[in-house]
């Protein structure tokens, strides 16, 4: 029998997240981290900002990641793991790279990544790999050792995931008034994206037709809505929506938006609304404003009852799942066929990226997939 830990070849994990500011004076050069390059007026990013100035200046991303760590921790700890979580975010403290050298001082060299992301698509997996590419070469121009960096696969569809969302969809269900609840529609959102990043997505298989970033969705709200109409006895009528759109006017982007859909069925008859936010891991910035705010606030002017679903958040099945996924990662690492959890039709995403999966606008390095130049 092997003496080999069950995490086995890895040393480290690496909660991987977008950051958020924590006070009003780091709204602005968190925005200016955000959209580095793309020469956005220090003025408009003020204006871009007065969200985060409704709360304070304080994303709730951050201390959600915090509580996700101690859960993570926890989770490990529980199971026998000895496997140090540590954290770093893309665009605010701690940041990426800072954490990747602590982590090599420490004297970890092969790390799994778990992102804040579940699904495929460039601004949800590529990016986050090409910012560990750039990590990794700011390593070694710091003649500093780099590690070995795996990334966990998509985990949109992994029981651990899904089932907290399906409890969440019931319990919003639970809070719309009693004379609606039986007729409520179900809204499941997600973040919009330009189509043409939509219809890259994923391999180059699932190229065209919103790619594998609208197919991974469809098939989550259909296992959800599926799974509430089997608890429930209802069958409601749902729909993929999307929100927090940021871009041109003139570029196409995937819709319709939720408040358009709020209108949209208000004027259909609809008694009530679950907004169901599976494209989130946590009630971040774009889940408390564009639909605790801004959602809330049309289907107040509509006069049409609203529910909205929590996110995955720190729940302990969320946990529990990316324990699974280490231990299966590493199984696989280590030359064995471990079982592999997936709920719907798509079945589980695939261990490494392969070449030409989510492009990235202009060619730039990304770690962790098959073109990565730190195999």
């Amino acid at each position: 029998m092997s003496d080999q830990p069950a995490h086995a070849p890895y040393d480290a994990l690496l909660l991987l997240s977008f950051g958020g500011p924590e006070g009003p004076d780091d709204v602005v050069p968190f925005l200016e981290n955000v959209t580095r390059g793309r020469g956005i007026p220090r003025e408009r990013l003020k204006e871009v900002g007065r969200h985060y100035f409704l709360f304070g200046g304080v994303s709730p991303i951050n201390e959600q990641n915090r509580e996700l760590l101690r859960v993570l921790r926890e989770e490990l700890a529980g199971a026998g793991l000895d496997l140090p979580v540590y954290w770093g975010n893309r665009n605010w403290t701690p940041y990426l790279t800072d954490t990747l050298r602590q982590l090599v001082a420490d004297g970890h060299r092969r790390v799994l990544t778990l992102a804040t992301s579940a699904y495929a698509s460039y601004s949800g997996c590529r990016q986050y790999r090409e910012n560990l590419a750039d990590a990794l070469a700011a390593l070694e121009a710091e003649d500093l050792p780099v590690p070995r960096v795996d990334k966990l696969r998509h985990y949109f569809n992994h029981p651990g995931f899904v089932r907290p969302m399906v409890d969440a969809t019931l319990a919003a269900l639970d809070a719309l008034p009693e004379e609606v609840r039986a007729g409520a529609h179900l809204a499941f959102t997600t973040h919009s994206i330009p189509t043409a990043a939509a219809d890259t997505s994923g391999p180059a298989e699932d190229h065209g037709d919103g790619g594998a970033y609208v197919a991974q969705h469809l098939d989550v709200a259909r296992t959800i809505a599926e799974a509430v109409r089997a608890e429930t006895g209802t069958d409601r009528p749902w729909e993929l929506v999307y929100q927090s759109r940021s871009g041109a006017p003139h570029i196409p982007w995937l819709e319709p938006d939720i408040c358009d859909h709020l209108e949209a069925v208000h004027g259909e008859g609809a008694p009530a609304v679950v907004m169901v936010p599976i494209g989130f891991v946590s009630d971040h910035m774009e889940v408390k404003y564009d639909l605790d705010t801004e959602a809330v606030a049309k289907a107040a002017e509509l006069g049409l009852p609203v529910a909205r679903a929590a996110t995955v958040g720190a729940d302990p099945r969320f946990a529990a799942a990316v324990r699974e996924l280490v231990l299966e990662r590493a199984a696989a690492e280590r030359g064995e066929r471990p079982e592999r959890c997936a709920l719907g039709a798509l079945g589980p995403s695939h261990d490494l990226c392969p070449v030409g999966c989510c492009p990235a606008r202009s060619p730039r390095p990304a770690a962790a997939g098959a073109d990565s130049p730190y195999a």
